[in-house]
C-alpha cells in the first residue's frame, strides 16, 4: 500500500521543509521530503552495528609461529606441559590442577529446581554439579525440568566446567567423546567441521564424514584433522565408538559413580594441540617418553618422529626457563618489552587489564608511543590470557587514542593475536569509554588459582 513512499522520507516539524509534499501515512497528514530513504537491509545492518550481539565471529587464520615446541616434565607424581613459541612460555599444564572436565559420571539427581530450571546433581564430588534444562538429553525448547528429572532418579552426565569457587560443577547431559581427529556425540544428529580450516579442506572432510558418519552418532571434524586421511578418521571413530559402548553399558544403582575419565594431563594436552606446527615435542622421563611416543605414533604417525627424549644434566624445565616465566605470569604487574606495563586484577565478576606507558617515552610523537604502546600489550595479553587461563568476562583498558583508524588497527592486531588461542573467544568493539570489552570462555580454574590452592594446601599440611 505504501510503496508510493519508498523514495521519500519522513521529515519532522523542525526539519528543513523545502521541496516537500503533503501525503497521507497512517490515516494522518505528514510533511513528505523528496530523496531516497535507505534500504531496508542497510537499516538492519546499521541496527546491527549499534546493538551488537553475541554471536561467534568467524575464526581469523592462526598466525605462523617460527619455532613452537611442547616440554612435558614428570616429578614426584606431577606431571607438567609447557607450550613455547620461541623461547616464551605461552601454555602451561599441570596435573596438580586435577580437572575433571571431560568426564563421566553416573548421578543422581539430589533437587530439581523450576525456578531455576536447573537441578542439582550429585556425581561423587563434595559439591553436587548443576544441570540445566537446556543441558538434557531429549530437552527442547520450552522443556519443563520437573517433566524431565525427578528427586534420586540416576542419569549419566559429563562434565563441562570444573567447579570454582562457591560455584558447583556444570554438566551436561548430551555426551560428546572427544578423539584426536573428532568428536562423536552420540544419541545426536549434528554434522560439523572446524571453522578455522580453509574452505576446500572444509568441502574434502565433509565427504569423507558423510561416508564414515555412523548411525545415532553426531560428528564433530576438529582443526587436528586438516590433511588427515579417511583411514585415519575412520580409526578414530571406531575407537571412540569402542569407548561409548563401555560407557552405555553402566549398572544402575550405583550412583554416583565414575563411568568414564579423561587421560592424563600429558595425553590430553598432546590430543587438544599437538600438530604438525610444532618442531619438537622433549620428555624427561624415559616410560612416560615411551608411552607418548606409542601413542603419537598410532594417533600421528607422520608427525611421530618429532618427539625426543631429553637427556641431560640440566633440568628441561630449568633449560628453557619455565619456572622463571611462571613465576612472572603470577605477577599483578607485568613489563613489556618496551617499558610499559599490564596490570591484571581479577574479581569474582570479571579480569581488568590496565594498560600504561610506564617508562616507554617513544621517540617521534605521544600518539606514535601510544600506539606501539598498545600494540606491544595487544600481543602480551593475548599470551597472558592463554597462559593464565583467564576465562569469563575480560575488559582492557588500552591507552586513550584519538585516531580511528589507530584503533581499528589496535583492535584488529590483538584478534589475529588471539587467534592462536583454540580456547573461544569473543571480542567487541571498542566502547564510547574506549575500553575493549570481550569473553573468553572458561572451563577450569586458572594458573593463578591453582598455584595459590597449592601454597594453602602445603599451609595446612605443614
Amino acid at each position: 500500500m505504501f510503496g508510493m513512499f519508498k523514495k521519500s522520507k519522513i521529515v519532522r516539524k523542525s526539519d528543513n521543509l523545502d521541496n516537500t509534499k503533503t501525503k497521507w501515512f497512517n490515516g494522518q497528514k505528514v510533511k513528505i521530503k523528496s530523496g531516497t530513504t535507505r534500504s531496508g537491509s542497510q537499516k538492519n545492518k546499521d541496527f546491527k552495528d549499534k546493538n551488537p550481539t553475541w554471536f561467534r565471529e568467524q575464526p581469523l587464520p592462526v598466525p605462523e609461529v617460527e619455532k613452537k615446541q611442547m616440554l612435558i616434565s614428570t616429578k614426584d607424581g606431577v606431571s607438567k606441559v609447557a607450550i613455547l613459541e620461541g623461547p616464551t612460555l605461552v601454555q602451561y599444564y599441570t596435573s596438580e590442577a586435577k580437572s575433571k572436565v571431560g568426564n563421566i559420571y553416573l548421578g543422581k539427581v539430589k533437587n530439581v529446581l523450576p525456578g531455576m530450571e536447573a537441578a542439582f546433581v550429585s556425581f561423587g564430588e563434595e559439591k553436587n554439579g548443576v544441570l540445566y534444562v537446556a543441558d538434557i538429553e531429549g530437552s527442547y525448547k520450552n522443556s519443563k525440568i520437573e517433566n524431565l528429572l525427578k528427586p534420586d532418579q540416576e542419569i549419566l552426565v559429563q562434565v563441562v566446567k570444573d567447579a570454582i569457587g562457591e560455584k558447583g560443577a556444570r554438566l551436561t547431559g548430551q555426551i560428546s567423546l572427544p578423539g584426536r581427529y573428532l568428536v562423536l556425540i552420540p544419541n545426536s544428529r549434528t554434522k560439523g567441521i572446524s571453522r578455522r580450516l580453509s574452505d576446500n579442506e572444509r568441502s574434502r572432510l565433509n565427504k569423507i564424514i558423510r561416508k564414515l558418519k555412523p548411525e545415532n552418532f553426531g560428528v564433530i571434524v576438529r582443526t587436528a584433522a586438516e590433511g588427515v586421511s579417511e583411514k585415519a578418521l575412520q580409526v578414530d571413530i571406531e575407537k571412540l565408538i569402542e569407548e561409548w559402548d563401555v560407557v552405555s553399558n553402566y549398572k544402575s544403582g550405583d550412583a554416583p559413580k565414575l563411568i568414564h575419565q579423561e587421560p592424563d594431563v600429558t595425553i590430553k594436552v598432546i590430543r587438544e594441540h599437538f600438530n604438525s606446527t610444532f618442531v619438537k615435542l622433549l620428555i624427561d622421563r624415559k616410560d612416560q617418553f615411551d608411552e607418548i611416543k606409542n601413542y603419537v605414533s598410532a594417533t600421528s604417525p607422520e608427525i611421530s618422529d618429532i618427539v625426543d627424549f631429553y637427556q641431560d644434566e640440566l633440568m628441561l624445565f630449568e633449560r628453557y626457563h619455565i619456572e622463571d616465566q611462571i613465576k612472572k605470569a603470577l605477577d599483578r604487574k607485568v613489563w613489556l618489552p618496551s617499558g610499559g606495563h599490564l596490570i591484571i586484577d581479577k574479581t569474582e565478576a570479571l579480569t581488568v587489564v590496565d594498560v600504561n606507558t610506564g617508562k616507554f617515552v617513544g621517540k617521534n610523537s605521544l600518539e606514535e608511543t601510544v600506539y606501539e604502546n598498545n600494540l606491544e600489550a595487544a600481543e602480551e595479553i593475548a599470551r597472558q590470557l592463554r597462559l593464565r587461563d583467564i576465562g569469563g568476562i575480560i575488559v582492557i583498558d588500552f591507552i586513550d587514542m584519538e585516531s580511528t583508524k589507530k584503533q581499528q588497527s589496535l583492535l584488529n592486531r590483538f584478534k589475529q593475536e588471539l587467534a592462536k588461542d583454540k580456547t573461544r573467544t569473543q571480542v567487541f568493539e571498542i566502547s564510547r569509554l574506549g575500553l575493549v570489552e570481550m569473553t573468553r570462555k572458561r572451563v577450569g580454574v586458572g594458573l593463578v588459582e591453582v598455584f595459590q590452592k597449592n601454597e594453602k594446601d602445603s599451609t595446612v599440611e605443614v
